[in-house]
């Protein structure tokens, strides 16, 4: 698997289509609204989402990837970072916000490589 983080609207979706030379039909774009994944694209974009439509079902987000790592070994993972700027006061959010930071970190080891993408622009750190 390979992770690119960056801020939003930053370009994470452009930087994997144009480097990896991916359709943009082969990107699923998680929401809130659903748990699901189709693991059958390539990239899996937005996993914050994920995390956060895990939480609201109740559900911990790094247990639901790690059952499922064989279905997302080969992807690329989009996650926006979301720790930057002020903490929520929102206890809700803080939690989201957590949670988005060790999924990212369990990502993070798991990856092949990971990439920062900040204006368009990939600086692998791993």
């Amino acid at each position: 698997m390979i992770l690119l983080i960056g801020g939003a609207y930053q370009g994470k979706v452009d930087y994997a289509v144009e480097k990896f030379g991916i359709s943009r039909k082969d990107i699923y774009n998680c929401t809130r609204e659903k748990v699901e994944v189709d693991f059958d694209k390539t990239i899996i974009n937005n996993v914050e989402e994920l995390v956060y439509a895990c939480l609201l079902a109740g559900r911990d987000p790094m247990k639901y990837l790690a059952a499922r790592k064989s279905r997302w070994a080969k992807a690329i993972m989009i996650v926006n970072d979301v720790s930057c700027g002020l903490v929520p006061m929102d206890p809700d959010d803080r939690a989201f916000r957590e949670a988005v930071g060790r999924t990212t970190t369990y990502l993070a080891q798991e990856a092949v490589a990971v990439t920062r993408v900040f204006a368009g622009i990939g600086k692998r750190l791993k």
